[in-house]
């Protein structure tokens, strides 16, 4: 697998993901009559808190049928297990992320975690690969459908490695403790726009990936070994070049549109990569993005 990330003797059986879905292609009509290059794109602007596009992508979009049954994430025990596949790498994060929040939230309580399957139902519409990784607050709720980490590189020209794979999860595990602290209820109107409260929201989940990042040694198993190696220079490059990629400017552009920051709904490639590095650097408390004037934002 070349670099690491998890130490391989960690031990990761304790996490609670479940795997649910049932194998769909997503054909290039796909869901809500849009080809899959706009559902991608609308999954990655709005993937942080689904309830924007649900006026696009109704619950029952998609095939019809149920979600499909849940089943354990099985071979994934170990650190070793987590570096070599995608499924036991998020069900791994999440062991670290809750061991995080725990510490740096009181009444911090988990969230589930959904491996996605093709497809499934929630709460907030569809989850697939389509859509992308997103967090639905009345499940609470992470749900990632791996494969789309294979559309991130195909699509938007970016590595999606180890870390940039568990930046993605840690960004909508910071949804969920804006849910848990009110942040996610009174901004929901947020708006868009690079001052807008719907990007302070976004960038302040990215922020909150930064900080795990920076601590995500510190986490460690019930044998006091730590869950993570320290990222590489490299890694860090990789987890930037994943916020740079889902950065509204920079789909824009790949989509063939005009940069329009009025629409903007997470920030630009440029916001997003900074407030994930202020939080790696100063960590969560230095995330209060609603406190930036829009200049500094």
């Amino acid at each position: 697998m070349g670099v690491m990330t998890f130490n391989e003797n960690a031990d990761v059986s304790g996490h609670g993901a479940r795997r649910r879905g049932r194998t769909a292609a997503i054909a290039g009509g796909g869901i809500g009559g849009l080809g899959l290059l706009g559902v991608l794109v609308v999954g990655l602007l709005t993937g942080g808190d689904f309830g924007s596009v649900l006026g696009l992508l109704s619950p029952d979009a998609g095939a019809p049928g149920g979600s499909g049954q849940e089943t354990a994430i099985s071979d994934c025990e170990t650190g070793e297990d987590a570096n070599e596949n995608d499924d036991c790498r998020l069900a791994a994060g999440s062991l670290a992320l809750d061991q995080f929040w725990a510490g740096a939230l009181e009444g911090y309580r988990e969230p589930e975690l959904i491996i996605v399957d093709g497809q499934t139902e929630t709460s907030c519409g569809t989850a697939s690969n389509a859509t992308g990784p997103f967090y639905c607050p009345p499940d609470e709720t992470v749900y990632i459908d791996p494969t789309f980490f294979s559309l991130l590189r195909e699509r938007y020209d970016a590595q999606a490695g180890d870390l940039a794979q568990l930046y993605v999860l840690a960004h909508e595990y910071g949804h969920h403790v804006q849910n848990l602290t009110g942040v996610l209820q009174e901004h929901q109107g947020g708006g868009t726009g690079p001052e807008s409260d719907g990007v302070r929201t976004e960038l302040q989940a990215d922020c909150f990936a930064g900080a795990w990042v920076g601590a995500m040694t510190e986490q460690v198993d019930e044998n006091g070994v730590p869950y993570l190696e320290a990222p590489t220079r490299g890694q860090l490059a990789d987890a930037m070049d994943a916020a740079s990629a889902v950065g509204d400017d920079h789909i824009q552009q790949e989509s063939g549109g005009v940069v329009n920051p009025d629409s903007w709904s997470h920030g630009s490639s440029e916001q997003r990569m900074r407030w994930f590095q202020t939080g790696y650097e100063r960590g969560e408390r230095a995330c209060d993005t609603f406190a930036v004037p829009g200049s500094e934002l």
